[in-house]
């Protein structure tokens, strides 16, 4: 089984089995304890069978992740948790999102892929002139700005929509949820944004070009 097909699977069932209790089955610190336990085996095995660009690229991962999901969650409180702090398998799951996203972005899609994410620009448009989405105006314009100037803006777009998914079945299941109105600067946003890809772009920039300088490349 290929790390990516891992990787996908333990967001996929990490979440549900961190959120319901393995269905009411287990106690919940016992449930969550087996999923951190299970997303940090993975990312250490991942760690020790790679080489060293791929292990500072997941330390610089979780270096940038950790702190930015504190930020927004604890200080910002654009999003809370469903048992309040950041779960302990957070920092990894990004890990395997943005190596999957690395994965599905291949040198084989069009430049125009870049772009993809304008797609949902009409749903922009209603949140922001129905009042209850203003915040995506923000995040597209934060979005295209990483596409235009950023370094990997193919990999971007994907995020963008892999970003999606993985907050639609987030949401859906509890394990965390956005707040209505974003504290600080009072746009209204949905639950979740349908640009939240845009956080995941920030880190993704912060990543790419700190790997880059460290490996000496730019």
């Amino acid at each position: 089984m290929g790390r990516g097909v891992v990787f996908a699977l333990s967001i996929g069932l990490g979440l549900p089995m961190a959120a319901t209790d393995l269905g009411g089955l287990l106690d919940r610190r016992v449930a969550e304890a087996l999923v951190v336990l299970w997303c940090w085996g993975v990312f250490l095995h991942d760690h020790a069978t790679s080489d060293q660009r791929r292990r500072i690229e997941m330390w610089t991962v979780i270096a940038f992740a950790t702190p930015m999901e504190l930020f927004f969650s604890e200080v910002w409180r654009i999003y809370e948790y469903q048992h309040g702090l950041m779960p302990l398998f957070v920092p990894p799951g990004h890990w395997f999102l943005f190596d999957l996203g690395r994965r599905c972005t291949t040198h084989a899609l069009p430049a125009a892929w870049s772009w993809s994410p304008l797609l949902l620009l009409p749903l922009v448009v209603w949140g922001v002139v129905s009042g209850t989405g203003t915040m995506e105006a923000v995040l597209l314009v934060a979005l295209c700005a990483f596409v235009r100037w950023g370094p990997d803006p193919r990999l971007y777009a994907t995020m963008t929509w892999l970003a999606l998914m993985m907050e639609l079945w987030g949401t859906w299941l509890g394990n965390w949820a956005w707040a209505p109105v974003v504290p600080w600067i009072g746009a209204t946003a949905w639950n979740p944004p349908l640009l939240v890809g845009s956080f995941y772009a920030l880190g993704d920039v912060l990543v790419g070009l700190s790997v880059r300088r460290t490996l000496g490349q730019d």
